[in-house]
């Protein structure tokens, strides 16, 4: 009983990390200009003015020497366009249309994280009950985050192969908040396993226990009853 006390903490432990890493992601560019799902290293400039481009959840970021430039945050983006007001990068008009749809699926980020700290307060508590729906929820959270984690690996790499196949010199590479993602989404699974497998031996040891108690209860003792004998059996 124990070591399946252990190993729900282990399961809770990974629902608090997972929670921590998909808020990073929540707060990538503009947010916090450095941090991106994709970072571009514009190659038109002279090495005093160099600048890299940060994509993150909701927005962008142009970081210069001089100083940043961010957008506002909101919904859906263009990846192509900034890009291509920077440093010409040509897109098809499909590739622009496909990442500008795809960026507005990236509201799952916010979705995904919440739904993981529900899941990691409900393995907070204590029982059986408690353990299988944090497991449930557990296993809704990885869902959102693996599916956000296809999308967003679908809708920059476009973006990267254009940039880096463009020949102007920009290198555009994966970054940190798109691995903190990919990150989140293996431990969510990790999680819910463990979450599910310590319900489920949490509810074994209890029918056991409950199975042993009852076969120790001793029946009651009754007294022997003894009736007078009659006269005439005495002899």
């Amino acid at each position: 009983m124990a070591q399946t006390g252990f190993f729900h903490h282990i399961g809770t432990f990974l629902l608090f990390v997972s929670t921590i890493l998909l808020i990073i992601v929540c707060i990538s560019a503009p947010v916090v200009h450095d941090i991106a799902i994709l970072k571009v290293e514009l190659g038109n400039r002279p090495t005093s003015q160099h600048a890299t481009v940060t994509f993150g959840t909701f927005g962008w970021c142009i970081n210069n020497v001089d100083g940043d430039t961010c957008s506002s945050s909101h919904v859906g983006y263009s990846p192509a366009d900034v890009i291509n007001s920077q440093d010409n990068t040509q897109f098809s008009d499909y590739a622009r249309d496909t990442t500008r749809a795809l960026t507005k699926a990236m509201v799952l980020h916010p979705i995904a994280c919440g739904v993981s700290f529900i899941a990691f307060l409900l393995a907070l508590g204590a029982g059986v009950l408690g353990s299988f729906l944090a497991s449930v929820v557990a296993f809704l959270a990885f869902l959102l985050t693996a599916i956000i984690t296809i999308i967003d690996f679908v809708a920059f790499a476009v973006v990267r192969n254009n940039i880096n196949d463009n020949g102007t010199g920009a290198a555009a590479y994966f970054s940190t908040a798109i691995w903190c993602l990919l990150a989140a989404a293996i431990l969510l699974l990790l999680a819910t396993i463990i979450v599910f497998l310590t319900c489920c031996s949490g509810r074994r040891h209890r029918r056991t226990a409950a199975t042993t108690k009852t076969e120790y209860i001793s029946p009651p003792r009754t007294q022997p009853v003894y009736g007078r004998r009659r006269w005439w059996s005495r002899r």
